[in-house]
């Protein structure tokens, strides 16, 4: 096997090595652009995919042992990258851990790196109930748990039985659902220093057209209300108690609102959108100036539900 080196030896081409010899996806100075879905961000040093949780266990070993600094990414569907890129190494959790299976007739085990649409269609093949909200959210399922992900009046959270993730020194645990903490966009894997690596799914059998057919009518609302057409992270801001933050951006005359690149989606207010060569910077002007506007002209205090790469 062919361990490619780059100039001096440091810290960074040594976890890139380690990671091509043990099999994983790398590459050096990479842009994060190429890895949200805002389509922003600078690059970072090296960025790592592993294949497997063996490899992904390998690697933070290696991480640790070296005192290299590194940061957790999935599929970067609600992630801004800023535009000095980052001074650490990035493992991402993608399509390249990617496994699912049936437990039994209503169970489905699924690996981190899923893809939330690839998980949905396996449902749906295997005439499962459950997930059909999730139809079109972007992301994996690591992710989709990370944030407790919901749409159309469901949630991660009523379906999961069970995770297991890899704890900061580094064991591999399995939880309960009740242990992580699952509420409107939270769960205890923002503060705990886990890393999600799998999760257990308890569906229920139903007539597999009706599935379909709930699944395409959540798809057909989503490309109707929703910019899809342009990069963005989603709902830019959590819902407000009591409140939609789409519709108070809307009463605040902000609805096609730009900063630079970045502005707030005509169709959708709640969402802020890359219109076209948008920077981080853009984007973070902008949503200020949206809780800003808000919170002078309603009194309510948006909180964002995108989270920004450090």
């Amino acid at each position: 096997m062919t361990v490619i080196k780059i100039n001096s030896e440091t810290i960074f081409t040594n976890l890139y090595n380690k990671a091509i010899e043990i099999g994983c996806k790398a590459t050096l100075n990479e842009p994060l652009c190429n890895h949200t879905s805002f389509k922003t961000g600078g690059a970072c040093p090296v960025l790592v995919e592993p294949c497997s949780t063996n490899q992904l266990v390998e690697i933070l070993k290696f991480i640790k042992a070296n005192n290299i600094p590194y940061t957790v990414m999935g599929n970067g569907t609600n992630l801004l990258a800023l535009d000095c890129g980052l001074d650490k190494a990035v493992v991402k959790i993608s399509d390249a851990m990617s496994e699912i299976s049936l437990l039994d007739d209503e169970t489905i085990l699924c690996s981190a790196g899923t893809k939330m649409v690839t998980l949905c269609k396996f449902a749906l093949e295997n005439s499962l109930s459950g997930l059909e909200f999730a139809y079109g959210i972007p992301g994996t399922c690591g992710g989709a748990v990370f944030m407790n992900a919901g749409a159309y009046g469901g949630e991660v959270k009523d379906v999961i039985t069970e995770i297991t993730h890899i704890t900061p020194d580094l064991a591999l645990e399995t939880i309960t659902v009740n242990k992580a903490d699952l509420s409107y966009r939270h769960s205890i894997y923002k503060s705990n220093g886990c890393i999600i690596v799998s999760a257990k799914m308890k569906l229920k059998k139903a007539d597999k057209e009706v599935i379909k057919a709930t699944m395409e009518d959540f798809l057909s609302r989503r490309k109707s209300k929703q910019p899809l057409e342009y990069p963005s992270a989603g709902s830019t801001f959590k819902r407000p108690e009591g409140h939609f933050a789409g519709a108070l951006i809307e009463q605040c005359n902000l609805k096609g609102f730009s900063i630079g690149g970045a502005q707030v989606s005509e169709k959708h207010a709640g969402f802020v959108i890359n219109k076209g060569g948008a920077t981080a910077k853009d984007i973070l002007d902008l949503m200020a100036h949206i809780e800003e506007t808000v919170k002078t002209n309603t009194g309510v205090t948006l909180e964002p539900e995108v989270i920004i790469l450090r």
